[in-house]
């Protein structure tokens, strides 16, 4: 198949293009490198020797989207592109329901008119809110998001869901397919070290924060919030191997391929581990000690997440394979040789 990544040169859009060459896809980005660098796609064709096709678009720019679209023709889009900080979507809603949302909104018109109406979708754990059963299931509601990160990803999610639903009720022959992947936390980097998480100024997500500590780029780690109700007070999330993640969006296009309709399914190991047990696994992996402060609770975090991914498993034929030793190791060879990151 031939995939449309948007926002293919950033974290977890890199690594999945490594698998998808690794099974014998092929696939165009496009990325507007607001939170990204091309250096991430010259080593991706480093690691797998196949060069990507880039485009530098925005996905809110149509004309260059339609241009994409008349050069190419694509049997699905993996949607990656969006801003993804929690803590900066409560200070900057509107950006995020701008970039997120109308973009999205973008990205299908253009889509549906080239006669394009797969998709498999980045979304996220936030959508259930606080959620109302742990371990989560996909069965479970979709609650109030504490964040507007959390509500561009659920509007997102419900805008995909309509336009199938919409198909369906029309008698439409082709109606959309949607696969909406519900991320826990990704961290580690692909094992070459070539390719991993490079944030713009101070990192917003916990194992890259840890990471330029370790190199010294940053002093210490600062722990928001020590007084959650959770085995040593602090937050508890399900934390998985970003090659693992990578590869769910593989099998994703197995479930596209026979038509799924809306399939939803969480993307997770099912253990859940606080950010002590994240330092703690991260300084006995590494031998390098992480400095810490307390602050207070960052606004829009809950205090436990992590997820049921069984139906992944049962559906998709999709496992986690690395363990939370690979995923600090990974984390920290990718640092150690990348000080700089991609030198951005």
């Amino acid at each position: 198949m031939n995939i449309l990544v948007t926002g293919g040169a950033g974290y977890i859009g890199s690594h999945t293009i490594v698998e998808l060459v690794n099974a014998g896809h092929t696939a165009v980005v496009i990325d507007n490198l607001s939170n990204s660098s091309s250096e991430s796609l010259r080593r991706v064709e480093s690691i797998t020797g196949v060069a990507v096709p880039f485009y530098k678009v925005d996905i809110r720019d149509r004309e260059g989207l339609e241009r994409v679209f008349d050069e190419n023709s694509f049997d699905c889009c993996i949607h990656f592109a969006g801003l993804k900080a929690v803590g900066e979507s409560v200070v900057k809603p509107w950006e995020y329901y701008e970039n997120n949302i109308y973009g999205t909104l973008v990205l299908v018109d253009v889509m549906r008119k080239h006669g394009l109406k797969n998709i498999i979708f980045s979304s996220s754990a936030t959508v259930y809110g606080d959620p109302a059963v742990i371990p989560i299931t996909e069965d479970c509601p979709k609650g109030m998001c504490t964040n507007p990160y959390g509500w561009t990803k659920w509007m997102i999610e419900q805008i995909l869901a309509d336009l199938h639903a919409a198909d369906v009720k029309n008698g439409c022959k082709d109606p959309w397919n949607a696969v909406l992947l519900r991320y826990f936390n990704p961290i580690g980097a692909h094992p070459s070290g070539l390719i991993g998480e490079d944030p713009s100024g101070i990192p917003n997500n916990l194992m890259p924060y840890i990471t330029q500590v370790a190199v010294g780029k940053l002093e210490k780690l600062h722990v928001f919030g020590n007084d959650y109700d959770t085995h040593d007070g602090t937050g508890v999330r399900d934390y998985i191997h970003v090659v693992d993640l990578a590869r769910g969006h593989v099998k994703a296009l197995d479930a596209i391929e026979k038509k799924c309709g809306v399939g939803v399914y969480n993307l997770g190991t099912g253990v859940g581990y606080s950010v002590f047990d994240i330092v703690g696994a991260f300084e006995k992996a590494n031998g390098v000690r992480i400095p810490y402060v307390i602050d207070p609770r960052r606004p829009g975090d809950v205090a436990v997440c992590y997820s049921d991914p069984r139906k992944a498993m049962s559906e998709l034929g999709w496992k986690t394979e690395y363990g939370i030793f690979e995923m600090c190791r990974d984390s920290w060879n990718w640092q150690k040789n990348n000080p700089k990151g991609y030198g951005k």
